[in-house]
């Protein structure tokens, strides 16, 4: 029998009649033939209640307290799907994180999955039962309970289908599939019947919303067929493999953009090596993560150095390089919190010239100024104010031919992005 790990956001079990169809949609499969491991979100809006109930008590609140009041959310929701496919005479269990047993680092609030304990889970497969699995959780070595940050239902999913070779993971979420853009900025975006994970992961780690990066790590580090679905619609969605059918197909069909940037310059310091090293080492030790930087080099041998962090940790960031600045002598620290990032994504920039050229012609012709420049090989990415957001998508989804009236041929080797809300 085929081995299934589906994963169900917060909208789709967001109301006990959305919990009811999940578990009719639970039951069909399990009758037709298939070994099911689910993975459930916390209900749509259960998350930020408790964040802001700990806000009213405690707004500093100690991170470990944080991680034990949130995994209630999952446990609600575990508890009450199996209590309706118990009612449609399906037997089914259901795991915390730490029945389980995912072992996780012990950084809270975006802890990283080290192992899983899948023996229970396999024993209840093969006895035929159904398996509910909080998302968004796990234990550290000490026992304590911790989570894998927003989004990190999309990762339980994939890592128990990897630790239990499952035969494709399915993430049921709010749309049904990967899009070339956001269809409420553009609506002429179309979905795709699938793309590679190497896309999907530049797609993700760029802002798009569909599924939290490490998932697709998770993904393309074991091989797992990942496919993105709609709970509320039947259709293919869109398949996420290794697999390209065809590379010499153009290039670009994928925006992807990221409104939670921040940008931070430190001025005036010394042009020595082993400067970066300092301001970046103190960066990383408060698990802080930066993304575009640029450096520039005066004729008084002092350098300006500006990079990107997420807009929450502009505050922490902004703090700590104000201290450095003393400590190395710089002129000045300046910040924006207000930036955006917009990317263009696709394997075909691997052999075709001319992609840079094209978007900063779109931006130019809208009159958009670029502040930050950053590139791999398959992904352009600029920064711009945030004001920016839609008019930079629609342009660029029209300056690469990405219009409702694109082939199926080219769709086939697109890359997408959908920036609906996660559901975590």
């Amino acid at each position: 029998m085929p081995l299934i790990v589906e994963k169900y956001g917060g909208t789709s079990v967001g109301t006990t009649e959305r919990i009811h169809a999940v578990a009719d949609r639970v039951t069909r499969a399990h009758q037709a033939g298939e070994d099911l491991v689910v993975v459930v979100s916390a209900m749509a809006g259960e998350t930020n209640r408790l964040l802001d109930l700990a806000r009213a008590i405690d707004p500093k609140a100690d991170a470990r307290e944080i991680d034990v009041l949130v995994s209630t959310g999952e446990q609600v929701t575990i508890a009450l799907l199996t209590m309706a496919l118990h009612n449609r005479q399906i037997e089914a269990r259901s795991y915390t994180g730490g029945q389980v047993r995912i072992l996780t680092d012990n950084v809270h609030g975006k802890a990283r999955i080290l192992d899983i304990d899948a023996d229970s889970v396999r024993a209840d497969i093969a006895q035929r039962n159904v398996v509910v699995i909080a998302g968004f959780q796990g234990v550290d070595e000490s026992g304590n309970i911790t989570t894998l940050g927003r989004g990190g239902s999309d990762t339980t999913a994939v890592a128990m289908a990897a630790a239990l070779q499952a035969d494709e993971c399915r993430i049921y979420t709010d749309v049904d599939g990967v899009y070339t853009a956001d269809p409420a900025i553009v609506p002429e975006a179309r979905r795709l019947d699938h793309i590679t994970v190497e896309e999907m992961l530049e797609l993700s780690s760029l802002g798009a919303k569909v599924l939290q990066t490490r998932s697709v790590e998770f993904a393309g580090k074991y091989k797992v067929p990942l496919r993105v679905v709609s709970s509320f619609e039947d259709g293919p969605g869109t398949l996420i493999t290794h697999e390209v059918k065809d590379m010499e197909q153009p290039l670009i069909a994928g925006i992807a953009y990221n409104r939670n940037e921040a940008k931070l310059t430190i001025r005036g310091i010394p042009d020595q090596p082993g400067v970066a090293s300092k301001i970046f080492g103190r960066i990383s030790q408060a698990h802080l993560n930066v993304d575009m930087i640029i450096q520039n080099v005066a004729q008084d041998d002092t350098t300006d150095l500006t990079f990107t962090v997420n807009r929450s940790e502009y505050a922490d960031a902004r703090k700590i390089l104000d201290s450095v600045a003393v400590d190395l002598g710089a002129r000045e620290v300046a910040g924006d919190d207000q930036l955006a990032k917009i990317s263009v994504v696709g394997v075909g920039m691997r052999s075709h010239a001319g992609i840079a050229t094209t978007m900063f012609e779109a931006m130019a012709t809208e009159g958009i100024n670029i502040e930050l420049i950053s590139t791999s090989e398959i992904k352009i990415s600029i920064g711009v104010a945030d004001r920016y957001v839609e008019l930079a998508v629609r342009a660029l989804h029209k300056a690469f031919g990405l219009e409702v009236n694109t082939t199926e041929e080219s769709l086939d080797s697109a890359i997408a992005v959908q920036a609906a809300q996660t559901d975590r």
